[in-house]
This record gives C-alpha cells, structure tokens and sequence, in this order.
C-alpha cells in the first residue's frame, strides 16, 4: 500500500456523512497518544466541510481514509491546520504527509497572508510542517485569540499549560510566516530531523525538564528554540 492507493481531495458537501467517524477516530487517537486536541462535534466537522474549509482522503476502494481542517483566529490574521487524522488502517503509507500538504495548499489560497501555525509532540508532524516552511517558535508568536486556547482544556497537559500562563508547554509551537523568508531553514531542519531521529528526542526530553520547571519558562524555550540548530549539526 503506498499513497498512489489514495485520492486526497478538498472536502464536498455529500462528504459530511464522515463526520461522526472523523470524530470518533480523533477522540480514540488522542486517548492512544495520552495526549489531547481540541474536541470537536461531528457539528462542526460537518461545518467544516460544508464550508469548503476541509480536506479529506479516501482508498480506492471508496473507505475515509483522512482528515483535516482549517481554523482562523484573531479575525484571520492566524490559520491553523488542525485535527489531522488518518484511519489507523491507512497508516505508514505517507497519507499524513500528503494530507498535511493539500491543506497547507488550501490554506494558502484562502488566506495568503496569514500566518499558518500548529502546536504538536509528534516527530512526524514536526517533519512535515517544517518541511512546508513551518519554524518553531515562542508561545508568545501564536494566536492569543482566547477561543484558541479554550481549546486545549481538553488536552491532559491543560494544567501545565496554565501553570505555565501560557507561555510553554508540551508541544512544541511551529509557525509558517509569509512575510518572512527563513523557510529553506525550515526545510533545513525537515533534512536533520530526517536524519537524526534521535536527536528528537533528546530535543523533547530537554523541552520537558524545561516546561516542569517552576519559573522562567518562556526565557528557558527560547533558550531551547536558540539550540536547536546545535542539536542538529
């Protein structure tokens, strides 16, 4: 099975008969993980779709494969691709990636100049967001649109992130700026994270000691963002 099995396409009305299983696949993913996304109604991913603001992904056999969605915040200045899913069957066959890329192409169309961020502990997605340009930043250069962050209540790590006033966390921020031209150091950095897996790791181990710790939390993840070129040499 390789990504030729699959159609990635911007999601259609008739697809929003999906939804429920799109929300039930995202629920029991982030319960595999231990970790949290916002949660969403079958509702609002149906809206989502109706809108035009959605992709989704099938086999060839006619089965949902995958999913994602855009979100604005703070009157469209900020776009996040969010509640990327793949069907648990259809992984390890590079859908995430291609998913990730029609929804970032997406994105690009309806909103060209805003900013395109996300927040994640996942090494895959770090791979593919900073192949598109994504870099990883402060919580201060997100969104600071309150319905945002009301959002992450769901997440189990929702305690440290308001311990921490909502300058770190377990994720890691990445932000796509067009108005900037830093993105072939992004793509730079998509190469080592390639090649270095393991170097990853030692990128979350030291990002947790430094979110657990009980002051100056903002001044240590921009100490951590600052090694991340060292890391990767």
């Amino acid at each position: 099975m390789n990504i030729n099995d699959f159609i990635v396409q911007v999601a259609l009305p008739e697809h929003r008969v999906f939804a429920e299983e799109i929300c039930e696949e995202m629920a029991e993913s982030a319960k595999a993980r231990g970790t949290g996304i916002a949660k969403r109604s079958p509702d609002y991913v149906a809206g989502k779709i109706s809108d035009g603001k959605s992709v989704i992904a099938f086999h060839k056999d006619g089965s949902w494969a995958g999913f994602c969605y855009i979100e604005t915040w703070s009157h469209g200045q900020f776009v996040a691709n969010s509640g990327l899913i793949v069907s648990p069957k259809y992984r390890k066959a590079g859908l995430a990636n291609a998913i990730k890329h029609k929804i970032f192409e997406l994105s690009r169309q309806k909103y060209p100049k805003a900013k395109i961020f996300g927040l994640t502990t996942g090494l895959a997605v770090m791979k593919i967001n900073s192949d598109l340009g994504y870099e990883p930043v402060t919580y201060s250069e997100l969104t600071q649109d309150e319905e945002f962050w009301k959002g992450c209540q769901s997440c189990v790590n929702f305690e440290i992130l308001t311990m921490k006033e909502r300058k770190n966390c377990m994720c890691t921020a990445m932000l796509y700026d067009p108005e900037t031209k830093k993105h072939d150091v992004a793509k730079k950095f998509a190469e080592e994270l390639q090649k270095k897996p393991k170097l990853y790791e030692r990128f979350m181990r030291i990002k947790q000691r430094l979110v657990l710790k009980p002051k100056q939390p903002n001044k240590g993840l921009k100490s951590l963002l600052m090694l991340i070129p060292i890391l990767f040499k």
